[in-house]
Order: C-alpha cells, then structure tokens, then sequence
C-alpha cells in the first residue's frame, strides 16, 4: 500500500490516515513486513509496504483528497454490492464464501474494473485466455467474472484433492508451475506473498483437514456440458466425489 500528500510537512489529518492504513495493512500482512518512506521528485510523501516508483498505480481515498493508496480502498458498501454474487456462486461451486471474497479482496480489491499490467482483468483476475476457456464473455461484468472464477477456483480445488493452498497457488502461478514443484507451493515471492495474503483473510484448507464431500454432477445445457458441484449426495442421477 502506498500514500501520498504533497507539501513539506506531515499533519495530523496524514498521521491519522496513516495510522488507519497501517492498522489496516498489518492486519493482512506477515510479521517481518516492513514501510518504506521517501519523498518523490515533487516532494510528495510516499509510504509503502514495498520498494515502487513513481508511477505505480494509485487510487483516491474517500474523504481524503490529498492522499493516495495503490490499492483500492474497500468498503461496506463495495463489500455488499457484490455479496449476492458472491453467495450464488460459492454455492453453485461448492466454495466457501469467504474464500471467494478473499480472492477478490487480494485480486482486485473489489474494483469490477481492475486491469493488471500482465491483462488480468476484472473482480477476480481472469487472464484473457483463462476467461475464454471458462466462457467468460465480459470479465468487466461482475456477474460474469465471478462466475468463472469460480469455476475456475472450483476446477483447481478438484486437481489437487481439495487443498486450497495449492488450489490458490495455481490460481496465480498456474496449475503448470505447482505441478513442476512436485504439487507444492512455487517458491515465487509474488505467490508465496499471495497464498499468504489470502491466509491472513482466511483459513486455507489443506487436503488433510478437509471433511466436506463435494458431489459433481453435469448437465447439458444449451448443447454443451455444465458441471455442478454440491454438499449434499444428489437424490438421482449420476454423480462422482471430486473431494472429500
């Protein structure tokens, strides 16, 4: 996180902010982090949890014009626009829902339109070629972009019998990087620091600790297959465990 304010001297009214980000920042951060503090050519202040440039990305923070973060700040209001999409499809794939909002705090900080600089696009970072392979029409659209993340979240959970550890690792790295490391976590620092930071938001659930059946089912929808994924053993039909 980064914040900015021009002007020679820090107030009170910045103090405070910082104090509010750095509580914030802790919270989801590992114990050895670290701020760092300069001053840009402008003389703007800047803090951060990292060493960036000047031109890192950086968004308004409500109520506090003169001051800046590169990520998102979240609210309520932002948090709760999205929750019935939320709801609807962690049931749909079996998800725990505060996973998925995990996922979509760290990826996007609830911003519908939120573009990485490698074209990760949307609430939960659907990479062009991942969001044409889950059908994702519009990865702008909220509704969209959950539903494929989710089934993509839904699909990494089944290649590594539930651990949602690796599960998250793929998610960032690929499936291809976990599986070269022997179906363990990649030692890049961007994914350590990310399963990390989903851990700090949530439980992860490794393979052993997991005590839910998932039950999958598919049907034909619109001429192609649809897979649906549920906690309870369905009443008819065929079926198989993708987990337990």
């Amino acid at each position: 996180m980064l914040c900015r304010r021009k002007g020679s001297r820090v107030g009170g009214r910045l103090r405070q902010i910082v104090v509010t980000f750095g509580l914030v920042w802790l919270w989801s951060a590992p114990s050895f982090a670290q701020i760092y503090a300069w001053r840009d050519a402008n003389g703007t202040l800047v803090l951060s949890d990292r060493k960036l440039d000047a031109s890192a990305s950086t968004y308004a923070v409500p109520d506090a014009p003169t001051v800046r973060v590169t990520r998102p700040v979240v609210s309520a209001v932002a948090r709760d626009r999205f929750e019935p999409l939320v709801q609807e499809h962690s049931a749909r794939q079996s998800l725990r829902p505060e996973l998925v909002r995990a996922v979509i705090q760290v990826e996007s900080g609830y911003n519908p339109r939120a573009r990485s600089p490698k074209g990760a696009m949307g609430l939960m970072q659907l990479m062009p070629a991942t969001a044409s392979y889950l059908g994702v029409r519009d990865p702008y659209d909220p509704a969209d972009n959950i539903r494929g993340g989710t089934a993509y979240l839904r699909q990494l959970l089944d290649r590594y019998d539930g651990d949602e550890r690796l599960a998250l690792a793929a998610y960032n790295a690929g499936a291809g990087a976990v599986d070269r490391y022997g179906r363990r976590v990649p030692p890049f620092r961007e994914t350590v620091d990310y399963v990390r930071k989903i851990g700090s938001a949530t439980t992860t659930v490794p393979t052993t600790s997991r005590a839910t059946v998932v039950y999958k089912t598919v049907e034909i929808v619109d001429g192609r297959q649809v897979a649906r994924y549920s906690s309870e053993r369905p009443s008819s039909g065929a079926f198989q465990i993708v987990a337990q």
